[in-house]
């Protein structure tokens, strides 16, 4: 299979929507096989790659930090772009900048950057595909 170049723009918030489970699975197969993946990081969305984003306890179900081991999206998006440069491909994940302002999340996952949706459309014509995941 040869390497090819995807673009995917993400709109769900951290948290809120199964949409953002398939996506990061989409999202592995991709870099697990090498290819170039530019994501488009928009509205809720933006807040993926936060850098402040914590693990927290469960005190409702008796759970201290570490048994309730919660998963944080800045974590998947730091692993993904690891992945990726590990299997010879590479992730261009950009945070939509008016929607990390709206949204106070201004501090990224190293590797990650601030953009406009001009991005999206600049990785539309470079990809080999496309992919859209919306808000319900």
């Amino acid at each position: 299979m040869s390497k090819k170049t995807f673009a995917i723009a993400l709109m769900d918030p951290p948290y809120e929507s199964e949409n953002l489970t398939t996506a990061f699975r989409i999202l592995d197969v991709m870099a697990r096989r090498g290819h170039n993946i530019n994501v488009f990081a928009y509205e809720g969305a933006s807040g993926l790659a936060f850098a402040k984003q914590a693990p927290h306890p469960n005190p409702v179900h008796g759970k201290n930090l570490a048994e309730e081991n919660h998963p944080t999206t800045k974590d998947q998006v730091a692993a993904l772009l690891a992945l990726a440069a590990r299997n010879g491909g590479k992730v261009d994940w950009v945070n939509c900048g008016m929607c990390v302002d709206e949204r106070g999340v201004g501090e990224f996952v190293a590797d990650t950057r601030r953009g406009s949706p001009a991005d999206f459309h600049a990785f539309c014509e470079a990809s080999d595909n496309v992919l859209a995941i919306p808000t319900k």
